[in-house]
């Protein structure tokens, strides 16, 4: 009835069917890991809040939905200054989620945010493929795949975010088409290249900087090519590259088909200089979007990046450009060589661009989160060259550096799991967290007011059946599960409202924390919070709960 255990299978058999177990596991480690966070994403989605960003994103991709159909007139006004975001993205978004019915926001809310992690996963992915194409060592490419999930803010981010973190994503994939494209050298997969850049570029313009990259290494492959006949090859690839990338951008970019030039022009007008200027936080100075220092985006970056994966990215980015200023010819004659200078040139240069021309930047480094794309391959490279080094000395030592880089990343888990659901918020030990209230005096906290789902949540917990009063975005209470929605009503007055989920708007204090049981605590620092009113003015049975708990 039952298969006979392992020991009574003879010895070459079970040692056969052993090691199939042992190379499946080995080789298919990637997809099952893929697959764990997955799940784990699918049932984590529902902890999250909602930006102040999903809406006007959802009316772009209805505004080009009305364009496509030929509804023209209903596209509100305000909307027009949004016209060259783009909705490769977005507007499928739309589309399943009129084709599945969905019609109650916190359905709405929360398809959006399992889709949005779905395509952060399967960057993931890539992200692990392209580091075993380069590394050929698998240990490495695992380390790249976790090292691009387990970024706290980012990981927050993939379901919260549906403008940077889809760009992120996309960005690694088209990372890896470009080095696959030079590798096999063919049409077809300079083809697929163009079509990934194009979809990439209408997401956020600076989808071009993969353009500028590929046309570059191809023109360095002309100025190497033996004779015609290899140049003529060469130029057909470049050609069918540009020319797909050029036809799938106007594709998928419905502002485009009037005026493709002024498009281009109007898109990068707005990301050198944006006309909206807002007020950031940034250590301890009120300063505003488009006067920031040149070093803002660099110290957000620090700031809010795991030490394990800073230290292992810039370790990887020295060994390469220590390789390629040891072989400089080399360098540019190897597609590999070429690709792993790609890395640190991509990350440094689009921050630096933005700091000389003295961009408009919001909130931390959101703008530049597809940086983290050719960071943490560059801390895998720099994970692999320490096991190289250290390969070389006794077994102990290659064990010790596994044991120190699962403690690592067990570690940085660890604090994800430990602030759930606001990752978004996480600092690491290079900023003060010593008393609670210098970080949120130095640097925004909350400024998507995130945590007001929490505090909504923690509100219906402590105040079973009353029917509440607060005073808070319509968004947020939205969000809820329609059962829970029918006892909390929001009111803009605060003299109405049992409950405040609002700073002093005297003040930027956007995530200001209150004295209340239902607040919650990162690094001894506490995020937006629920501030009870005087409970004369609360509904008598909010008043009731309020004297019983308070």
């Amino acid at each position: 009835m039952f298969p006979p255990p392992l020991r009574h299978i003879p010895p070459p058999l079970a040692g056969s069917i052993a090691a199939a177990a042992r190379n499946f596991l080995i080789t298919r480690s990637a997809s099952i890991l893929c697959a764990l966070f997955l799940l784990a994403g699918v049932a984590l989605a529902g902890d999250y809040g909602i930006n102040y960003d999903e809406r006007a994103q959802r009316q772009i991709a209805q505004a080009n939905l009305d364009y496509l159909l030929g509804h023209a007139d209903r596209i509100a006004p305000e909307l027009y200054h949004d016209r060259v975001y783009g909705v490769a993205f977005e507007l499928p978004l739309l589309l399943a989620e009129q084709v599945l019915g969905l019609t109650d926001y916190h359905y709405v809310h929360r398809f959006r945010l399992t889709v949005t992690h779905l395509l952060f996963i399967l960057g993931a992915f890539f992200c692990y493929r392209l580091a075993y194409r380069l590394t050929g060592n698998r240990p490495v490419a695992i380390l790249a795949l976790l090292l691009f999930i387990l970024h706290p803010r980012l990981y927050a981010h993939s379901y919260l975010n549906s403008k940077d973190l889809p760009f992120l994503a996309l960005f690694i994939i088209a990372l890896y088409l470009l080095e696959r494209a030079f590798r096999k050298d063919t049409l077809a997969a300079f083809l697929v290249l163009g079509v990934a850049v194009g979809i990439l570029t209408n997401l956020r313009i600076m989808g071009l900087t993969l353009v500028a990259a590929t046309l570059a290494m191809r023109g360095l492959d002309l100025w190497d090519a033996a004779g015609w006949p290899q140049r003529k090859a060469i130029l057909r690839t470049a050609g069918l590259f540009l020319l797909t990338a050029g036809l799938t951008l106007y594709a998928v970019t419905p502002y485009a088909w009037a005026n493709p030039i002024d498009y281009l022009t109007t898109s990068l007008s707005l990301t050198v200089n944006h006309p909206v200027v807002l007020p950031q936080l940034f250590q301890g100075d009120l300063l505003l979007s488009n006067q920031l220092p040149p070093h803002y985006a660099a110290v957000w970056f620090a700031i809010t990046t795991p030490p394990l994966i800073l230290l292992l990215g810039f370790i990887g980015m020295a060994a390469v450009l220590a390789q390629c200023l040891a072989r400089p010819k080399a360098t540019f004659r190897n597609d590999r060589q070429r690709f792993l200078l790609l890395l640190p040139t991509c990350f440094l240069l689009p921050p630096l661009a933005a700091a000389l021309l003295g961009s408009n930047q919001y909130e931390g480094w959101r703008q530049l989160y597809f940086l983290y794309a050719p960071f943490c391959l560059l801390a895998a490279l720099g994970g692999g060259w320490l096991l190289t080094a250290l390969s070389r000395r006794r077994q102990y030592w290659r064990l010790g550096l596994y044991g120190l880089a699962g403690l690592g990343l067990g570690l940085i888990a660890l604090q994800m799991a430990q602030i759930h659901p606001l990752q978004s918020a996480y600092f690491n030990f290079l900023v003060n967290r010593a008393t609670p209230e210098y970080l949120q005096t130095q640097y925004p906290m909350d400024y998507w007011k995130l945590a007001a789902r929490d505090n909504l949540q923690s509100l219906l917990a402590n105040h079973p059946g009353a029917t509440l009063i607060v005073r808070t975005g319509r968004r947020h209470i939205n969000i809820l599960p329609p059962a829970a929605r029918q006892y909390i009503t929001p009111d803009s007055l605060a003299r109405r409202a049992d409950f405040a989920l609002s700073g002093p708007p005297a003040s930027y204090q956007p995530d200001l924390a209150f004295n209340s049981p239902h607040r919650r605590r990162l690094y001894n620092n506490t995020l937006s919070a629920a501030r009870p009113l005087d409970s004369a003015r609360m509904t008598p049975a909010a008043s009731a709960a309020y004297r019983e708990i308070y």
